[in-house]
Formats: C-alpha cells, sequence, structure tokens
C-alpha cells in the first residue's frame, strides 16, 4: 500500500508539471534533428581489402593448395608490418602527389584507418571523407601505392588487391534517427530529473499532509476561507 501511495505521488509530481516532461524531451529531439539533417556534413566510408603474403607458387606448392599453418602464420605477423607501411609518411606523401590533393599529410593520415583482419592474411585500409568519390579515389591510390612501397622494400610482390574501393553510397555518420532518438530520451531523462528538484525545491505547504509533516501532529480541522465561500 505505501509502495502504490509513493508511485502516485510521483505521478501526481509528474503530472503537475507535465509541460516540463513533454517540452524538454520534444526541444531536444528537434534540435538534434535540426543539426544532424541539415548541419552535420555526410561522412562517408571506403574500403580496399589486400591480401597479405607470398603467392602459393612462390612457396613452393600448387597454386590450388592452402598454406600450412606456419606460413599463415608468418603472413599474418607481416600484415601487421605492413600496415605501418601502408601508413607510411612515404606513402602518404604519394598519395597526395599522385592526387594533387591540398592536405598535409598528417591530414591525410587523419582520414585513413589500417585494419590487419585477425587470424587471416588480409589488410584492409578504409578512408573516410565527406565526398564519397573522393574516398574511393584515395582509398584505391592508397592500395596502389602501398603495393609499389612492398615491392621496394620487401623485395617481392607478396601484395595482391582482393577488393577495390567503390563509392559507398550511404554516409557512415550522422546517424540521424539514433542521435534524435539519445537525444529524446536524454532530453526525457533531464525533464524528469528537473521536475523532482524543483518539487524538492518547493517548501510551501499545499495540502493537509504537507501540514501534518511540518508540525508532526493529526490536522483536528479546516478554517474556511468566507471570503471565498461568499464569492462562489
Amino acid at each position: 500500500m505505501e509502495e502504490e501511495m509513493e508511485l502516485r505521488q510521483y505521478w501526481d509530481v509528474l503530472r503537475k508539471r507535465w509541460m516540463i516532461v513533454v517540452v524538454i524531451p520534444l526541444i531536444a529531439a528537434l534540435t538534434s534533428g535540426m543539426i544532424s539533417f541539415f548541419v552535420m556534413k555526410p561522412v562517408y566510408q571506403a574500403s580496399t581489402t589486400l591480401i597479405v603474403g607470398k603467392k602459393a607458387a612462390e612457396t613452393g606448392k600448387d597454386p590450388t593448395q592452402i598454406l600450412d599453418n606456419s606460413v599463415l602464420l608468418a603472413n599474418q605477423q607481416l600484415a601487421k608490418t605492413y600496415a605501418t607501411i601502408a601508413q607510411s609518411r612515404t606513402v602518404e606523401q604519394n598519395v597526395l602527389k599522385d592526387l594533387n590533393l591540398p592536405l598535409t599529410v598528417d591530414e591525410l593520415n587523419s582520414l585513413i584507418a589500417i585494419n590487419p583482419v585477425k587470424t587471416t592474411e588480409i589488410l584492409e585500409i578504409q578512408v573516410t571523407n565527406t565526398n564519397s568519390e573522393l574516398a574511393a579515389l584515395i582509398a584505391n591510390t592508397m592500395a596502389q601505392e602501398f603495393t609499389k612501397a612492398v615491392i621496394e622494400i620487401k623485395k617481392v610482390d607478396s601484395v595482391s588487391i582482393v577488393d577495390t574501393a567503390v563509392i559507398p553510397d550511404k554516409p557512415i555518420k550522422p546517424k540521424k534517427t539514433l542521435n534524435v532518438l539519445i537525444a529524446f530520451v536524454v532530453g526525457l531523462m533531464a525533464s524528469v530529473g528537473l521536475v523532482f528538484l524543483l518539487e524538492y525545491m518547493d517548501n510551501t505547504v499545499k495540502t493537509l499532509s504537507d501540514v501534518e509533516k511540518l508540525l508532526g501532529i493529526p490536522v483536528l480541522g479546516i478554517i474556511p476561507d468566507y471570503e471565498m465561500g461568499k464569492q462562489g
């Protein structure tokens, strides 16, 4: 019974200031939507994948045979080394030169992520940019320059492009719907917290129960407002 009374009191508090509970989440969601749809620029991601390791013919095996575990493990370790080469200053400078991009090496580097795929010989080059065509172009040029660098440094042709980057048709961010939903939920939580804070700070006496709590004694009677009754 006491739990029901507490829940009812909470509901009464929220109902009394329902405007705050409704308006703040709507404003937060609307603001997030405006920013996500009209302010934030869409960011696209293009990726190309390369296989790292010697070709089957170079390992003395038939091309249809799978590399044994020792060779596979060695190539996986090499993938980490190649990831460093792929994101080296030399490779990135060549990409800037090939594409004639008005960027510094550090700016280009911030757009690129090199990810060795675990338990495989695959190396993935990801490029993010607000221009979808440029993202794909940079990714493919990175793959080409990376291959040249490996041939020169490792003295073996040990990189084959598995998938070239294609122009992405959908941005990876902002996630507009998710942003609006998160803003609404955060706004709702903030509004509920604000309502209970205002109720806690309100020390005025409004009901008989408030009087009993304040004085610590039961209320025996009520003196009506004669003027109020007379006006009615």
